[in-house]
């Protein structure tokens, strides 16, 4: 099967946003500025679509997405430019992603015609166990050092820029120390974060002192600055990794963990963490085999778990499978959601069953998971007339399938999740066919809050995705020392015979796998353009009571088939996807958000 043939920019339309006028107060602070600057040197226009040949970017921010174009242009290949847009984003998206986080990289090896991952998963602590969240509410964990996980984003940049890039890690930093310097532009969005955070962060003097300069919220149509970054990614690419890991850099994270730098008159209840410079040295990237499922004829590639992304979204497509959902959609499109919203649902309570750190999951589970025996067993729980009570039970995947529907599924409960809705993607190519799709983050907006001193970066609270209250130690989620746990980010990639059609991938905690999911039946089944696919309105299932839903999504018809709906929260939006479609004659389509999140930015070598 190949794509179905749309009009390339069917649908794309492109946000610009001009460049703000620089009114308004001058403001410096300890560690940040927000000041007034001339808007000409720096990237503030935005274009959600883009065609072309020669190579692609695309990332919520137009200063990242430059940054990867400007690699791309001077001979650097799709990693190399990867690694310059996420650091990038480290500087202009602080609370999502950053070298205080993690995340996972999948790469296309055009080469070898291989995919390749890499899980760069924050861990826990050795001294973690399973009782170390227990009693304490979510947010008493997430504004604490018990919440900070080992970072995992630097190691995951040196691992891939070595094995894959053309680039050394000084020469990929080199744009993102620019941005840092020079500073970028607040929009909205940035404002809007700082603001939803304010609390938490006037009570971490160097988070105060870097995001709130002079004790003021950032202007919009300011310059925000961060010279204290800059100065790390100088030394990072200098001093290499080791100095995080195995150095200075890295005792001074430990210690912000250990002793969290609370303004003494606060009154929130900061705990320190369990985090040793041990622990640092401990870390690894981790090379992993994708996971793969066929899909109308193509191959599906995503990231294995940790991250329980390309197990689901695998899972629910190989559930759709059993219906022919294009002429479903063409016939009746409500009912072809009701069955994408069914299966998500069968998907996520096998995942929440199942699915968490590699040690801790039954041995052989994640093949069966992704089998489509499995599936087609599943498939019997999907009733096609109404909507099934949630939470529904999780299947068996034990290797023996009843395709008759005769059996009984488990009837274990669904377990809630925390997943911070805040985190990044980017999706890049490069002439020579090469790509990576790029998930990474620091958990909730603004992560734990807390900074490290005089480094410009916050650190994150990852540690929160375990289940806090495990029902037993040996549950694939329960926290554990060195335990790595459950992410829900997708990156993920199309092939066709081989070669890749189509990358994608969005943030939105545990939304990720349903947005993922929607993007990928919307091109593949409902034939829409990439750009429709990723403007469309998004509603997403995931084992509850409820339907999150978009304000735009049509509810109406799917109310008759008993699902019944609540708004996702403010800004009452789900995901921020980016992709990259590869077509005939080495053309792409570069796709970013043209309104969700303030819009993203794509951009190609050569446009057409």
């Amino acid at each position: 099967m190949t794509l179905p043939r749309r009009p390339l920019l069917a649908a794309a339309t492109a946000l610009v946003v001009p460049a703000a006028l620089l009114t308004g107060p001058s403001v410096t602070g300890v560690a940040g500025a927000a000041e007034r600057a001339p808007a000409a040197h720096r990237a503030t226009a935005k274009q959600a679509t883009a065609v072309g040949r020669g190579g692609a970017v695309s990332t919520v921010d137009p200063e990242a997405t430059r940054a990867g174009l400007r690699v791309l242009r001077h001979g650097g290949n799709a990693v190399d430019a990867a690694v310059a847009a996420a650091a990038t984003l480290g500087v202009t998206e602080p609370y999502s992603t950053g070298i205080g986080g993690g995340g996972y990289f999948v790469f296309y090896d055009a080469k070898a015609h291989r995919v390749r991952t890499i899980d760069g998963r924050e861990t826990a602590p050795m001294s973690t166990t399973a009782d170390t969240y227990r009693g304490l509410s979510f947010d008493e964990a997430v504004n604490s050092g018990l919440s900070v996980g080992v970072p995992g984003t630097a190691r995951t940049w040196s691992r891939a820029l070595h094995r894959w890039g053309t680039l050394d890690l000084a020469e990929a930093l080199a744009p993102a120390t620019a941005v840092a310097r020079r500073g970028f532009v607040v929009d909205q969005t940035f404002r809007d974060q700082t603001a939803s955070n304010e609390a938490r962060f006037r009570d971490i003097v160097p988070t105060r002192e870097l995001f709130l300069p002079g004790g003021q919220l950032p202007v919009v149509g300011s310059v925000f600055r961060n010279p204290a970054l800059a100065d790390t990614y100088d030394r990072l690419g200098r001093k290499g990794v080791d100095w995080l890991y195995g150095g200075r850099l890295g005792r001074e994270i430990v210690h912000t963990v250990q002793v969290p730098p609370k303004d003494p008159a606060a009154t929130r209840n900061v705990r320190p963490g369990l985090m040793t410079a041990a622990d640092l040295a401990r870390y690894r990237a981790v090379r992993r085999a994708p996971t793969h499922v066929g899909y109308r004829g193509l191959g599906v590639w995503g990231m294995a778990p940790s991250s329980s992304g390309g197990s689901t979204v695998g899972e629910a497509l190989n559930i759709l499978e059993n219906v022919d959902l294009g002429a479903v959609y063409r016939a009746d499109h409500t009912k072809a959601l009701h069955d994408y919203l069914e299966a998500s649902a069968l998907a996520f309570a096998d995942r929440g069953k199942y699915v968490g750190a590699p040690s801790s999951m039954q041995p052989g589970v994640l093949g069966q998971l992704t089998s489509q025996g499995f599936a087609d067993e599943r498939f019997c729980s999907l009733d096609q007339t109404k909507a099934a009570t949630k939470p529904v039970p999780a299947g068996t995947p034990d290797g023996s399938y009843d395709t008759n529907c005769d059996g009984v599924p488990d009837q274990s409960a669904a377990v809630a999740d925390h997943e911070g809705l805040s985190t990044s993607h980017l999706t890049t190519a490069d002439r020579w066919g090469n790509v990576v799709t790029y998930t990474l983050t620091i958990e909730q907006t603004g992560g734990s809050a807390l900074t490290v001193p005089g480094r410009g970066f916050l650190l994150n609270n990852e540690l929160t995705d375990f289940d806090l209250a495990p029902a037993s130690p040996t549950a694939p989620n329960a926290p554990g020392g060195g335990k790595r746990p459950r992410s829900s980010m997708s990156p993920t990639i199309v092939t066709d015979h081989g070669r890749p059609v189509l990358a994608t991938g969005s943030p939105g905690g545990s939304t990720i796998i349903t947005t993922v999911l929607q993007v990928l039946i919307d091109r593949l089944d409902f034939g829409m353009s990439l750009p429709q696919a990723v403007a469309a309105p998004r509603a997403s299932q995931r084992n509850t009571a409820d339907v999150q839903a978009e304000p735009a999504f049509d509810r109406a018809g799917l109310s008759a088939y008993g699902h019944t709906f609540v708004d996702p929260p403010a800004p009452g939006e789900i995901g921020a996807v980016t992709g990259i479609e590869f077509r005939s004659g080495g053309r792409m389509v570069a796709v970013a958000e043209p309104v969700r999140r303030g819009g993203g930015d794509a951009r190609v070598v050569h446009p057409r």
